[in-house]
């Protein structure tokens, strides 16, 4: 379809990927809800899922509790198309998220490093990061009786996108 911006020219048609919950783990102190997502398969392989919780133990600030930091966060793993991403993420300031994204070989996925350009996230990542920021409003900025941080600990999305 073109319009008055032009063409936009696909690699390939979308094709839904699973996006996996992996469970709720502790980090260097910190609380982490795990995600996986695989382009090939259900979930990413068990050496990137690895990779992406000893990276997130050096890329989370410390002490996990600190000022505006709560030691609460989440940390994706993805087997994309291309290569392979950790994206690691955490909650200050009441209402922020902040990231550090790493990206490795497809062949080489334990060699995570910062991701060279200023992306955020792909549509898959980024339906993770929703659900994030809809259960920590749900649960803990809007919660009727106060923060409930263990009922955000326990809400997890999983779902073909």
């Amino acid at each position: 379809m073109s319009d008055q911006h032009g063409t936009i020219s696909l690699r390939q048609p979308h094709r839904p990927r699973a996006i996996s919950y992996h469970g709720v783990r502790t980090v260097a102190g910190w609380t982490v809800k795990l995600y996986g997502i695989s382009a090939n398969d259900a979930a990413p392989r068990a050496e990137l899922l690895h990779a992406t919780t000893e990276i997130a133990a050096s890329a989370l600030p410390s002490p996990p509790r600190a000022g505006d930091r709560y030691g609460i966060g989440f940390a994706i793993a993805h087997d994309a198309a291309d290569y392979c991403f950790a994206l690691v993420d955490w909650w200050s300031g009441e209402n922020e998220i902040h990231q550090r994204l790493y990206s490795a070989p497809l062949d080489r996925p334990a060699e995570l490093r910062p991701h060279p350009s200023q992306a955020i996230g792909c549509v898959w990542e980024l339906a993770v990061t929703d659900f994030e920021r809809r259960a920590w409003l749900r649960h803990v900025l809007a919660a009727p009786d106060g923060p409930d941080v263990a009922a955000y600990l326990q809400s997890h999305f999983e779902e073909r996108i």
